[in-house]
């Protein structure tokens, strides 16, 4: 299936420059300090500005490369308004940064509510019940000892303050932007009411993390709602999107190459999380933990860097076997949930 998969610019843009996808519409990439070492941005031309979707994270570097752009491709216009599709970090990081310059802000409710509460929680270690949600979840004795003393991932090292005001995307929404009319249809999943755009006049589609060509997004279960089931939530989201993909659409997603042949890749993006569930549950015939469950999900060798998030996608489809019916929980000696199929 993946041959109907097509990348029609396989060329990345260039730090500070643009690659035009669409009659108004450009492609932009900045850096991220990880493993998945960058996002893409796009601006569409609406006549008297920019619409610019997403933003990077708030770093000196990023505002660098924005410097570049906006006195380069974007030079001939201000950028009137952000698109954040949802709250995380490398989506939002900057849209309050394009807020004080004039922009205006336009995302789903929950994700504002999201990403604004969690660059007001600024936390100098992580909280009691933080360390008790990865003991449950069955953190090794090494990386659970190293989160009792470092400090936490905080929203407010990497996203800019965000000021109140903004204006609601919501799902059966329409919205213009680039000289287009859009759809807008939410995902879930990946993170709570992702926006995602529908082109009414063409064939564009602008997907953030909700629809990537070639790696699935991370759907995990955190300390904030640790009986959470983003798995339910993320097949739901698929399901309900397949009907409105054509092999024609030209999607622009959140990362990696904008692509073809949606379609196929709607089906992978459900079936992948299918084959991943009947692995796991012929895995826990015997009780594990969800820090045992990486072998049967991820098939690769899960490193420090991404052990954190390989960790809560482990015990998002654990949750969903438990709360389906298909597996049994219960506490073991050491404190950590123990699943074993029903």
């Amino acid at each position: 299936m993946s041959a109907r998969i097509r990348y029609p610019f396989p060329d990345i843009p260039a730090e500070g420059e643009a690659v035009q996808v669409a009659d108004g519409v450009l492609w932009m990439r900045l850096p991220l300090p990880m493993a998945l070492d960058h996002v893409n941005v796009y601006a569409l031309d609406d006549g008297d500005g920019w619409t610019v979707i997403d933003t990077g994270f708030d770093t000196r570097k990023t505002r660098a490369i924005w410097g570049k752009l906006l006195d380069g491709p974007l030079a001939a216009k201000p950028v009137t308004r952000i698109i954040g599709t949802h709250h995380h970090p490398d989506h939002i990081g900057l849209a309050g940064w394009f807020q004080e310059a004039g922009a205006d802000l336009a995302m789903p409710r929950t994700a504002w509510l999201m990403a604004r509460m969690l660059t007001l929680d600024e936390q100098p270690a992580y909280p009691a019940r933080s360390i008790d949600f990865y003991r449950r979840a069955g953190m090794s004795a090494d990386m659970l000892a190293k989160r009792q003393t470092e400090r936490p991932f905080n929203f407010a090292d990497c996203v800019h303050p965000m000021p109140l005001g903004f204006t609601r995307l919501q799902e059966g929404g329409v919205i213009t932007m680039g000289g287009r009319t859009w759809d807008i249809h939410m995902g879930n999943g990946h993170a709570p009411e992702h926006a995602t755009f529908w082109s009414r006049d063409d064939n564009l589609v602008i997907g953030g993390d909700q629809l990537l060509p070639s790696i699935s997004p991370n759907i995990g279960v955190y300390p904030t709602e640790p009986d959470a089931d983003p798995l339910a939530e993320w097949l739901e989201a698929c399901e309900r999107l397949a009907p409105f993909a054509r092999e024609d659409h030209l999607v622009l997603g959140g990362h990696k190459l904008p692509f073809t042949g949606l379609p196929t890749r709607m089906r992978q993006l459900i079936d992948n999380h299918h084959g991943a569930l009947k692995r796991l549950l012929e895995f826990i015939a015997t009780p594990k933990r969800a820090g045992d469950c990486f072998a049967p999900l991820f098939k690769r060798t899960i490193d420090e860097g991404t052990y954190g998030l390989a960790l809560v996608e482990a015990l998002a489809h654990l949750n969903h076997l438990h709360q389906t019916g298909q597996a049994t929980r219960k506490r073991g000696e050491d404190g950590a949930y123990l699943f074993q199929a029903a």
